[in-house]
């Protein structure tokens, strides 16, 4: 990339999305002179990649660009085209001549959740288990401070998962607070502590493997990352990058990789207790979900506030193209501090 002294009219433009593993030779001083950081585009970003896209669908002239970016927070350029084009997929098998908002939704909890695979068969007892795994998620995610709003839970097998409980933020968040995190690990144990009442220690299944890998994975960010440990403090524990992969060496020592450990466990352990208090303290919540999953397989936020209000759970609502993303209507039901991490799937 030397050589071009001659010709001033040359400029050279790369990409990439790895920015983290490029040679340090590419990135020194006059080889690339201008970087510019592309992140995650806000609201108003969004609803201009939406309309770029929209101009090859035919749209139902109640389609709002502006609603759908209001509910798809975090969303990439790539993930808001693969949406426009979900939504002209779902139109297409249901004979519409024009995409609705309602095909936008659909296409919105696919790539979220995942495709629905209805035609798998499970056990009425797999059924069972799975709608108290979910609702336990659901519950806890109701109860705990600072964490995102439940948008739905399904028990109909979303891709890998048999049962998919999905939360989605109010509007764009760049940061996390330490409760916000604690209060992600409480529910990510929620399933698995709502299995172990209902079946004992011995009748937990292997469905928690995905939620005990996400949460053991923020509580160790919180120790050596992000500076959230009362014991060690705010400083960064990792790894040396080596010249090959995996030999790189760590920068603390053994009695310190011990002291990680313990305040990990130590933080697991807390969330656990605070999952389980709610859910004992729920029970009559976690088997009215556990019924109201049976009967519908999938409920909504709306049906989710009447069950945590302990009132009697509204059939699925009807659509209205003004609900496309409003998690906000009814679901300050905890009585404690209004609930609201990245959209998080269990």
């Amino acid at each position: 990339m030397d050589g071009f002294e001659g010709n001033d009219g040359v400029i050279i433009i790369a990409a990439t999305n790895r920015a983290d593993v490029l040679d340090r030779a590419l990135l020194r001083p006059g080889r690339f002179d201008r970087q510019v950081y592309v992140g995650l585009p806000d609201i108003r970003g969004r609803e201009q990649i939406l309309k770029v896209h929209m101009r090859k669908v035919p749209l139902d002239e109640r389609v709002s660009p502006s609603i759908i970016a209001r509910g798809t927070p975090g969303f990439s350029g790539a993930e808001l085209a693969n949406l426009v084009n979900e939504a002209a997929l779902m139109a297409a098998r249901s004979n519409k001549r024009l995409v609705t908002m309602e095909d936008f939704e659909q296409a919105r909890d696919k790539i979220m959740m995942g495709a629905e695979r209805k035609s798998m068969v499970m056990s009425e007892k797999e059924k069972i288990m799975t709608a108290y795994h979910e609702a336990g998620h659901a519950i806890v995610g109701c109860l705990v401070p600072e964490h995102d709003p439940v948008h739905k839970v399904t028990i109909i097998p979303r891709g890998r998962a048999l049962g998919v409980t999905h939360f989605l933020p109010e509007d764009d968040k760049y940061s996390q607070s330490r409760l916000h995190l604690l209060g992600n690990i409480s529910v990510a144990y929620g399933g698995r502590i709502a299995e172990e009442m209902i079946y004992g220690a011995d009748g937990v299944s292997t469905g928690a493997m995905s939620d005990i890998e996400y949460a053991t994975r923020i509580a160790r960010s919180m120790v050596t990352r992000w500076g959230l440990s009362d014991k060690l403090g705010p400083l960064l524990f990792g790894e040396e990058q080596g010249v090959y992969p995996g030999t790189g060496t760590k920068n603390y020592s053994p009695a310190t990789s011990k002291i990680i450990d313990d305040e990990v466990k130590i933080i697991i352990d807390d969330c656990y207790g605070i999952a389980k208090k709610h859910l004992e303290d729920n029970r009559d919540i976690l088997e009215s979900m556990k019924d109201a999953l049976m009967e519908y397989e999938t409920i909504d936020s709306d049906q989710v506030a009447d069950l945590m209000a302990r009132r009697q759970v509204r059939p699925p609502r009807e659509w209205n193209d003004d609900d496309f993303g409003d998690t906000t209507k009814n679901t300050d039901v905890s009585g404690e501090s209004p609930i609201g991490g990245p959209a998080n799937t269990h």
